[in-house]
């Protein structure tokens, strides 16, 4: 072939495609559909993650539905945008919504590679869904997490990286609460809870304590200590062999964390507060009655002291005091943290 014949195939070529560009752009102006104003600034409202938390395929879909089903579309489904973004929705769209309660993902599981018995040596893609169709996992608890990272890869904020004991590490500055590791993990250990919930229990197994004690050194055995020495009624209950929180009943009060003989509770606040009785106290000996660290001491009639060592700042001791004598020390840092 010669250079004119090649010359002329490139030119043939490059005319064609520009009429056929032509062609497209002028195709994709007359037939686009037209979206209204309030759908353009829903979209504009919208965080444009497009991570299917609220149901929808993206962020566009999702305005879409609010114009075309009004009524019927929930208006707080985004977790990714948060209150400020609901209430911009709700601006646009005339009605008063109510922004949903803030959550977080976290990991219900303490097993890792130091704490938990492996019933094989997987070698294969570090994938937990590959792992898991073999035989189930690798784990011996067939509860606990398989540390594929799995949660990291398909995580689409980075929220999530693998720490050394191959269990997950979720960022909570990072996490958008969007749910797609909790429908991604093949044992099912993530969970979203309220982010204001600082204590809950790391353990998903309903197996009996002797089975646990077996195959890992942090499992849950259901002894239910933490249900007996729960001071909220039904903020804790037996569900088979697995306590089971309620978070409407929880105040976090963290008794349950540090009666556990196991360590199957994890505590997300970095520092708890611990209490003070002032030299007004006259002794009653209310608080004596519900500390269950032998954290005060004290006689009838005479002022009472706290042992600090032994607080573990629950605030018992401040909720029954009569005379509201008692304070709770270094509790603005606990508040942050909720």
């Amino acid at each position: 072939m010669s250079a004119i014949e090649v010359i002329k195939s490139v030119a043939g070529l490059g005319g064609l495609s520009l009429i056929f560009g032509i062609v497209l752009a002028i195709a994709f102006k007359k037939l686009a559909v037209k979206i209204s104003e309030q759908e353009q600034k829903l979209r504009d409202a919208l965080p444009s993650a497009n991570c299917g938390a609220c149901g929808f395929p993206g962020c566009d879909a999702y305005a879409h539905a609010l114009i075309e089903n009004a009524g019927e579309v929930a208006l707080n489904l985004c977790p990714v945008g948060g209150a400020e973004t609901i209430r911009k929705i709700g601006e646009i769209l005339g009605i008063e919504v109510e922004a949903a309660e803030p959550m977080l993902c976290v990991l219900r599981c303490r097993g890792g590679r130091e704490n938990a018995v492996e019933k094989f040596e997987y070698i294969g893609p570090g994938d937990c869904r590959s792992n898991y169709i073999l035989l189930g996992g690798n784990k011996a608890c067939e509860w606990g997490c398989l540390g594929g990272g799995h949660c990291e890869t398909v995580c689409p904020f980075d929220a999530i990286t693998m720490g050394p004991n191959r269990l997950p590490i979720i960022d909570p500055h990072k996490c958008t609460a969007c749910g797609i590791c909790v429908k991604e993990c093949p044992r099912q250990v993530l969970e979203l809870m309220p982010r204001a919930q600082l204590i809950y229990l790391a353990c998903k197994t309903l197996d009996k304590g002797k089975v646990v004690k077996n195959v890992c050194k942090v499992g849950c055995i259901g002894c239910t200590l933490c249900v007996k020495s729960c001071p909220y009624e039904g903020a804790i209950q037996m569900d088979r062999n697995l306590p089971k929180m309620d978070y409407t009943k929880c105040t976090s009060c963290g008794i349950c964390y540090n009666k556990c003989p196991t360590k199957s509770f994890i505590d997300r606040a970095p520092a708890r507060p611990y209490a003070i009785i002032s030299s007004k106290c006259d002794g009653c000996g209310e608080c004596l009655k519900v500390c269950l660290f032998k954290a005060i001491e004290g006689e009838p009639g005479k002022r009472h002291t706290v042992i600090k060592d032994k607080c573990i700042g629950c605030g018992r001791c401040f909720e029954v005091c009569p005379i509201k004598v008692i304070t709770m020390a270094g509790a603005l840092g606990y508040i942050e943290v909720a």
